[in-house]
Protein backbone atom coordinates (compact mmCIF):
# COMPACT_ATOMS: atom_id res chain seq x y z
CA UNK A 1 0.00 0.00 0.00
CA UNK A 2 2.76 2.10 1.12
CA UNK A 3 4.46 1.41 -2.12
CA UNK A 4 1.36 2.32 -4.35
CA UNK A 5 1.06 5.60 -3.10
CA UNK A 6 4.64 6.67 -3.26
CA UNK A 7 3.76 5.98 -7.33
CA UNK A 8 0.89 7.54 -6.97
CA UNK A 9 2.72 10.87 -5.41
CA UNK A 10 5.11 10.53 -8.22
CA UNK A 11 2.75 10.50 -11.29
CA UNK A 12 0.60 13.12 -9.36
CA UNK A 13 3.98 15.65 -9.38
CA UNK A 14 4.84 14.26 -13.14
CA UNK A 15 0.99 15.64 -14.21
CA UNK A 16 1.88 18.88 -12.22
CA UNK A 17 5.12 19.52 -13.37
CA UNK A 18 3.93 18.99 -16.95
CA UNK A 19 0.68 21.20 -16.85
CA UNK A 20 2.99 24.03 -15.53
CA UNK A 21 5.78 23.52 -18.12
CA UNK A 22 2.77 24.09 -20.94
CA UNK A 23 1.63 27.10 -18.93
CA UNK A 24 5.31 28.56 -18.95
CA UNK A 25 6.21 27.82 -22.87
CA UNK A 26 3.50 29.64 -23.92
CA UNK A 27 4.23 32.24 -21.58
CA UNK A 28 7.51 32.81 -23.04
CA UNK A 29 6.26 32.26 -26.57
CA UNK A 30 4.02 34.78 -26.01
CA UNK A 31 6.68 37.38 -24.42
CA UNK A 32 9.33 36.74 -27.19
CA UNK A 33 6.94 37.36 -29.58
CA UNK A 34 6.15 40.77 -27.63
CA UNK A 35 9.37 41.63 -27.54
CA UNK A 36 10.32 41.25 -31.18
CA UNK A 37 6.71 42.67 -31.62
CA UNK A 38 7.52 45.85 -29.15
CA UNK A 39 10.60 46.79 -31.32
CA UNK A 40 9.06 46.60 -34.55
CA UNK A 41 6.28 49.06 -33.39
CA UNK A 42 8.77 51.61 -32.11
CA UNK A 43 10.58 51.95 -35.29
CA UNK A 44 7.80 51.66 -37.62
CA UNK A 45 4.14 53.43 -36.73
CA UNK A 46 1.42 50.81 -35.85
CA UNK A 47 -1.15 52.78 -37.73
CA UNK A 48 0.48 52.13 -40.92
CA UNK A 49 0.73 48.27 -39.98
CA UNK A 50 -2.80 47.67 -38.95
CA UNK A 51 -4.12 50.21 -41.80
CA UNK A 52 -1.40 49.80 -44.68
CA UNK A 53 -2.82 48.31 -47.47
CA UNK A 54 0.13 47.28 -48.86
CA UNK A 55 3.20 44.95 -47.84
CA UNK A 56 6.06 45.19 -50.06
CA UNK A 57 9.07 44.46 -47.49
CA UNK A 58 12.00 45.42 -50.08
CA UNK A 59 10.62 49.08 -51.00
CA UNK A 60 12.14 52.07 -50.27
CA UNK A 61 10.84 53.10 -47.94
CA UNK A 62 9.23 50.01 -46.76
CA UNK A 63 5.75 49.26 -46.79
CA UNK A 64 4.28 46.50 -44.05
CA UNK A 65 0.69 46.54 -44.27
CA UNK A 66 -1.38 44.34 -42.80
CA UNK A 67 -4.59 44.42 -44.55
CA UNK A 68 -3.78 42.37 -47.57
CA UNK A 69 -2.46 39.37 -45.69
CA UNK A 70 -5.80 39.77 -43.11
CA UNK A 71 -8.10 39.89 -46.11
CA UNK A 72 -6.18 36.64 -47.36
CA UNK A 73 -6.25 34.81 -43.88
CA UNK A 74 -10.36 35.74 -43.27
CA UNK A 75 -11.11 34.94 -47.09
CA UNK A 76 -9.59 31.52 -46.99
CA UNK A 77 -10.79 30.81 -43.55
CA UNK A 78 -14.54 31.94 -44.08
CA UNK A 79 -14.44 29.97 -46.95
CA UNK A 80 -13.10 26.61 -45.35
CA UNK A 81 -15.64 27.48 -42.36
CA UNK A 82 -18.65 28.03 -45.29
CA UNK A 83 -18.06 24.79 -46.90
CA UNK A 84 -16.78 22.46 -43.34
CA UNK A 85 -19.54 23.23 -41.55
CA UNK A 86 -22.54 22.10 -42.91
CA UNK A 87 -20.89 18.77 -44.27
CA UNK A 88 -19.05 18.14 -41.03
CA UNK A 89 -22.45 18.67 -39.02
CA UNK A 90 -24.15 16.98 -41.22
CA UNK A 91 -21.83 13.68 -40.91
CA UNK A 92 -22.11 14.26 -37.19
CA UNK A 93 -25.96 13.46 -37.75
CA UNK A 94 -25.17 10.69 -39.63
CA UNK A 95 -22.88 8.60 -37.38
CA UNK A 96 -24.40 9.49 -34.49
CA UNK A 97 -28.38 9.13 -34.81
CA UNK A 98 -28.42 7.29 -38.92
CA UNK A 99 -25.95 5.23 -40.05
CA UNK A 100 -25.82 1.39 -38.25
CA UNK A 101 -23.26 0.22 -35.48
CA UNK A 102 -21.44 -1.04 -38.12
CA UNK A 103 -21.08 1.77 -40.15
CA UNK A 104 -20.75 4.13 -37.31
CA UNK A 105 -17.63 1.71 -36.10
CA UNK A 106 -15.24 2.18 -39.49
CA UNK A 107 -16.25 5.98 -40.14
CA UNK A 108 -15.58 7.67 -36.67
CA UNK A 109 -12.32 6.35 -36.71
CA UNK A 110 -11.67 6.93 -40.36
CA UNK A 111 -13.05 10.08 -39.72
CA UNK A 112 -10.17 10.94 -36.89
CA UNK A 113 -7.88 9.31 -39.15
CA UNK A 114 -8.36 11.89 -42.04
CA UNK A 115 -7.03 14.25 -39.13
CA UNK A 116 -3.58 12.72 -39.04
CA UNK A 117 -2.91 13.33 -42.75
CA UNK A 118 0.12 15.94 -42.96
CA UNK A 119 -1.15 19.48 -44.21
CA UNK A 120 1.65 19.10 -46.61
CA UNK A 121 0.47 15.83 -48.26
CA UNK A 122 -3.11 17.90 -48.39
CA UNK A 123 -1.56 20.84 -50.03
CA UNK A 124 0.33 18.89 -52.59
CA UNK A 125 -2.80 16.91 -53.34
CA UNK A 126 -4.77 20.45 -53.76
CA UNK A 127 -2.02 21.39 -56.00
CA UNK A 128 -1.70 18.81 -58.58
CA UNK A 129 -5.58 18.08 -58.41
CA UNK A 130 -7.44 20.98 -57.23
CA UNK A 131 -5.97 24.00 -58.60
CA UNK A 132 -6.11 22.42 -62.25
CA UNK A 133 -9.40 21.54 -61.93
CA UNK A 134 -10.54 24.98 -60.35
CA UNK A 135 -8.30 26.45 -63.44
CA UNK A 136 -10.27 24.79 -66.27
CA UNK A 137 -14.13 24.84 -64.59
CA UNK A 138 -13.94 28.69 -64.15
CA UNK A 139 -11.63 29.60 -67.20
CA UNK A 140 -9.29 31.20 -64.70
CA UNK A 141 -5.03 32.39 -65.47
CA UNK A 142 -3.90 30.26 -62.55
CA UNK A 143 -5.91 28.10 -60.06
CA UNK A 144 -4.32 29.13 -57.57
CA UNK A 145 -6.74 30.51 -56.00
CA UNK A 146 -8.57 31.63 -52.43
CA UNK A 147 -11.06 29.01 -53.59
CA UNK A 148 -8.45 26.51 -53.40
CA UNK A 149 -6.96 27.27 -50.33
CA UNK A 150 -11.26 27.61 -48.85
CA UNK A 151 -11.71 23.98 -50.47
CA UNK A 152 -8.26 22.92 -49.11
CA UNK A 153 -8.83 24.04 -45.36
CA UNK A 154 -12.24 22.81 -45.40
CA UNK A 155 -11.23 19.14 -46.28
CA UNK A 156 -8.76 20.13 -43.20
CA UNK A 157 -11.55 21.55 -40.65
CA UNK A 158 -13.67 18.38 -41.43
CA UNK A 159 -12.30 16.47 -39.24
CA UNK A 160 -12.34 18.19 -36.17
CA UNK A 161 -15.56 19.69 -36.51
CA UNK A 162 -17.61 16.18 -37.14
CA UNK A 163 -15.82 14.68 -34.18
CA UNK A 164 -16.35 17.34 -31.60
CA UNK A 165 -20.08 17.91 -32.98
CA UNK A 166 -21.07 13.84 -32.84
CA UNK A 167 -19.50 13.77 -29.00
CA UNK A 168 -21.86 16.86 -28.68
CA UNK A 169 -24.58 14.60 -29.84
CA UNK A 170 -23.76 11.37 -28.09
CA UNK A 171 -23.38 12.66 -24.89
CA UNK A 172 -27.28 13.94 -24.75
CA UNK A 173 -29.13 12.20 -22.39
CA UNK A 174 -31.29 9.67 -23.66
CA UNK A 175 -34.56 10.63 -22.07
CA UNK A 176 -34.18 13.94 -24.66
CA UNK A 177 -34.78 11.88 -27.72
CA UNK A 178 -36.88 8.93 -25.98
CA UNK A 179 -39.70 11.57 -25.12
CA UNK A 180 -39.57 13.49 -28.30
CA UNK A 181 -40.59 10.33 -30.03
CA UNK A 182 -43.35 9.88 -27.74
CA UNK A 183 -44.99 13.18 -28.01
CA UNK A 184 -45.03 11.70 -32.05
CA UNK A 185 -42.47 13.77 -33.60
CA UNK A 186 -40.75 12.23 -35.94
CA UNK A 187 -36.52 10.88 -36.30
CA UNK A 188 -35.65 14.00 -38.08
CA UNK A 189 -38.16 16.38 -36.25
CA UNK A 190 -35.76 15.22 -32.74
CA UNK A 191 -32.38 15.88 -34.67
CA UNK A 192 -33.50 19.17 -35.80
CA UNK A 193 -36.49 20.40 -33.04
CA UNK A 194 -34.67 18.67 -29.92
CA UNK A 195 -31.08 17.32 -30.15
CA UNK A 196 -29.20 19.80 -32.46
CA UNK A 197 -30.52 22.29 -29.92
CA UNK A 198 -29.71 20.68 -26.98
CA UNK A 199 -25.96 20.30 -28.64
CA UNK A 200 -25.19 23.63 -29.50
CA UNK A 201 -22.81 24.41 -26.98
CA UNK A 202 -20.96 21.47 -27.96
CA UNK A 203 -21.45 21.97 -32.04
CA UNK A 204 -20.23 25.56 -31.67
CA UNK A 205 -16.98 24.92 -29.92
CA UNK A 206 -16.24 22.48 -32.98
CA UNK A 207 -16.47 25.42 -35.51
CA UNK A 208 -14.29 27.14 -32.80
CA UNK A 209 -11.66 24.83 -33.03
CA UNK A 210 -12.26 24.19 -36.51
CA UNK A 211 -12.10 27.77 -37.07
CA UNK A 212 -8.76 27.93 -35.42
CA UNK A 213 -7.46 25.46 -37.20
CA UNK A 214 -8.12 26.81 -40.28
CA UNK A 215 -6.67 30.11 -39.58
CA UNK A 216 -3.25 28.57 -38.26
CA UNK A 217 -2.52 26.36 -41.22
CA UNK A 218 0.78 26.93 -43.14
CA UNK A 219 1.71 24.57 -45.89
CA UNK A 220 -1.53 23.58 -47.46
CA UNK A 221 -2.69 27.20 -48.33
CA UNK A 222 0.45 28.75 -49.02
CA UNK A 223 0.58 25.77 -51.73
CA UNK A 224 -2.71 26.03 -53.61
CA UNK A 225 -2.94 29.98 -52.55
CA UNK A 226 -1.38 31.96 -55.29
CA UNK A 227 0.46 34.39 -52.25
CA UNK A 228 -0.37 37.52 -53.71
CA UNK A 229 -0.35 40.28 -51.49
CA UNK A 230 -3.40 41.92 -52.17
CA UNK A 231 -6.95 42.87 -51.12
CA UNK A 232 -9.17 40.08 -52.70
CA UNK A 233 -12.20 40.75 -53.91
CA UNK A 234 -12.92 37.33 -55.27
CA UNK A 235 -12.56 33.60 -54.56
CA UNK A 236 -11.11 32.86 -57.70
CA UNK A 237 -7.88 35.50 -56.79
CA UNK A 238 -4.99 34.51 -55.50
CA UNK A 239 -4.32 35.39 -52.13
CA UNK A 240 -1.83 35.66 -49.49
CA UNK A 241 -2.40 34.64 -45.77
CA UNK A 242 -0.56 35.76 -42.34
CA UNK A 243 0.78 32.42 -41.81
CA UNK A 244 2.33 31.93 -45.56
CA UNK A 245 3.94 35.20 -45.34
CA UNK A 246 5.98 34.31 -42.18
CA UNK A 247 6.79 30.94 -43.46
CA UNK A 248 8.18 32.26 -46.81
CA UNK A 249 9.77 35.32 -45.48
CA UNK A 250 11.53 34.22 -42.53
CA UNK A 251 14.42 32.75 -44.13
CA UNK A 252 15.07 35.54 -46.38
CA UNK A 253 15.61 38.25 -44.23
CA UNK A 254 18.52 39.77 -42.17
CA UNK A 255 18.10 38.67 -37.98
CA UNK A 256 16.84 41.83 -35.92
CA UNK A 257 16.30 44.28 -38.94
CA UNK A 258 12.81 45.89 -39.51
CA UNK A 259 11.42 43.23 -41.62
CA UNK A 260 12.69 40.90 -39.52
CA UNK A 261 10.76 42.29 -36.66
CA UNK A 262 7.25 43.22 -38.54
CA UNK A 263 7.26 39.13 -39.22
CA UNK A 264 7.11 38.81 -35.37
CA UNK A 265 4.52 41.46 -34.95
CA UNK A 266 2.08 38.85 -37.49
CA UNK A 267 3.02 35.93 -35.57
CA UNK A 268 1.81 37.91 -32.15
CA UNK A 269 -1.41 38.92 -33.70
CA UNK A 270 -1.93 35.68 -35.11
CA UNK A 271 -1.28 34.43 -32.02
CA UNK A 272 -3.83 36.14 -30.37
CA UNK A 273 -6.39 35.28 -32.63
CA UNK A 274 -5.65 31.67 -32.49
CA UNK A 275 -5.19 31.97 -28.29
CA UNK A 276 -8.71 33.95 -28.38
CA UNK A 277 -10.52 31.40 -30.61
CA UNK A 278 -9.59 28.31 -28.97
CA UNK A 279 -10.14 30.29 -25.41
CA UNK A 280 -13.80 30.85 -26.41
CA UNK A 281 -14.15 26.84 -27.51
CA UNK A 282 -12.51 25.76 -24.22
CA UNK A 283 -14.81 27.92 -22.62
CA UNK A 284 -18.35 26.74 -24.59
CA UNK A 285 -16.62 23.00 -24.27
CA UNK A 286 -16.67 23.59 -20.65
CA UNK A 287 -20.22 25.00 -20.32
CA UNK A 288 -21.44 22.02 -22.26
CA UNK A 289 -20.36 19.74 -19.89
CA UNK A 290 -22.05 21.10 -17.24
CA UNK A 291 -25.26 21.93 -19.07
CA UNK A 292 -25.35 17.81 -19.92
CA UNK A 293 -24.11 16.81 -16.21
Amino acid sequence: MKQRSVWESFIEKVIFIGGISGIVFLFLIFAFLFKESFLFFFQYPWKDFFGGTQWYPTSEPPRFGLLPLLAGSLVVTLGAIAISVPLGIACAIYISEVAPPWVREIFKPLMELIAAIPSVVLGFIGLVVLVPFLKQVFNLPTGLSALAGSITLAFMALPTITSISEDALTVLPREYKEASLALGATHWQTIYHILLPAAKSGIIAAIMLGLGRAIGETMAVLMVTGNAAIIPYSFLQPVRTMTATIAIEMGEIVRGGLHYRALFAIGLFLFIITFTVNLIADWVIQRQKRVSG
